[in-house]
């Protein structure tokens, strides 16, 4: 089935079960769309609220189906309520793996979102992760095979939850540890934290400070949204000089970037931070900011300025920035490149749940 035929089914159904919770699967995207203020609220109240769970995040992810990572995809949104209200939300799609078996996986999945789950408050994640694993038992079994859940974190409830709800049913339950996520918990101020960094990369950090000031390099960060775009334009530009990431940047993969990045800048959860000399890009890092925290989540180094230090001498002023202004913690997210560990990062993890029913 063509990528269009399988975006554009409009089924939505409704199953209600023996208890206090009703789930309905959603395949329209128009349904999609309606959901983004219930969607919304529910992620503020989420045990794991990340900005990848986010309506807008996700719904541009969706347009592009991750940028062209997936070539075919249909929605199967699962949404829980009770008595009217929403009180889980499961962000799933299906789509084909290589051995033609129909999987149900996070919509996000796998390459450009680190941090996925189902939503849902605290308290309710048991009983989300029940009714969700009932209602998909009543699908047919040519509709889906498996439940691949990428990127779990390792603070994640569901993790449990849904692994204990499916071995009670005598599901396959299969987890994986899939990636390292560093990240630095942020002191009360900046020589606290660079007190807390081994000595020969506190050194490093302020010789390569004292030498960029000394060559004009200052720290910016966009502050409206003209700004931000001029930024966000010259940030591409700067990404293409790199051979990785002019390759990551095909057509699908830009357009998805530059929507799903415009959207979080408007509603004020995205951060574009720069190292500019005379007007001339240096360095670049777009960063999540958001519930007093900041994720790394992509970079451009201008390569007349690796001699600078440039990309090092701008994540040492985000640090600053981020202590001077309350943020409690500094995310690196997914990989484990050394930097990040010179820089005070302490290693998380994310995982891969593959929930298997029976044939």
């Amino acid at each position: 089935m063509s990528r269009n035929a399988l975006a554009g089914l409009g089924r939505i159904s409704v199953y209600a079960f023996k208890g206090h919770m009703d789930i309905q699967f959603i395949h329209q995207p128009d349904q999609f769309g309606q959901l983004q203020p219930a969607w919304d609220a529910l992620v503020e109240r989420s045990a794991t609220n990340v900005p990848f769970l986010r309506h807008s995040y996700l719904q541009h992810w969706w347009s592009t189906l991750g940028g062209g990572e997936w070539d075919e995809g249909e929605l199967w949104i699962a949404v829980g309520r009770v008595e009217g209200r929403v009180r889980g939300i499961a962000p799933l799609f299906r789509t084909r793996s290589s051995e033609n078996e129909h999987r149900l996986m996070f919509l996000g999945s796998i390459e450009i979102s680190d941090y996925l789950d189902v939503i849902a408050a605290p308290d309710d994640v048991d009983v989300f992760s029940g009714h969700l694993l009932d209602a998909l038992s009543r699908q047919r079994s040519d509709d889906w095979q498996v439940l691949d859940l990428y990127n779990l974190p390792d603070a994640s409830p569901s993790r449990r939850a849904l692994a204990i709800a499916s071995r009670e049913r005598g599901w396959g339950v299969a987890e994986s540890t899939l990636q390292p996520c560093p990240a630095v918990v942020l002191p009360s101020s900046w020589e606290d934290y660079l007190a807390g960094l081994e000595k020969k990369y506190r050194h490093e950090i302020r010789r390569k400070l004292r030498r960029a000031g000394e060559i004009g390099l200052t720290f910016q960060v966009a502050e409206n949204r003209d700004a931000f775009k001029e930024s966000l334009e010259g940030m591409l530009a700067l990404m293409r000089t790199d051979v990785r990431k002019a390759a990551f940047l095909q057509p699908a993969m830009e357009t998805q970037f530059r929507r799903s990045m415009r959207s979080a800048f408007d509603e004020g959860w995205l951060q574009l931070a720069m190292l500019k000399a005379d007007g001339i890009l240096a360095a670049a890092y777009l960063n999540f900011d958001d519930q007093g925290k900041l994720w790394v989540y992509n970079s451009a180094i201008n390569p007349e300025f690796f001699s600078a230090s440039a990309g090092w001498v701008l994540l040492a002023h985000l640090i600053r920035w981020g202590i001077e202004h309350d943020r409690s913690e500094l995310d690196f997210m997914r990989g484990d490149e050394p930097y990040k560990y010179r820089f005070g990062g302490v290693d998380r993890a994310i995982f891969r749940l593959r929930i298997q029913r029976p044939a």
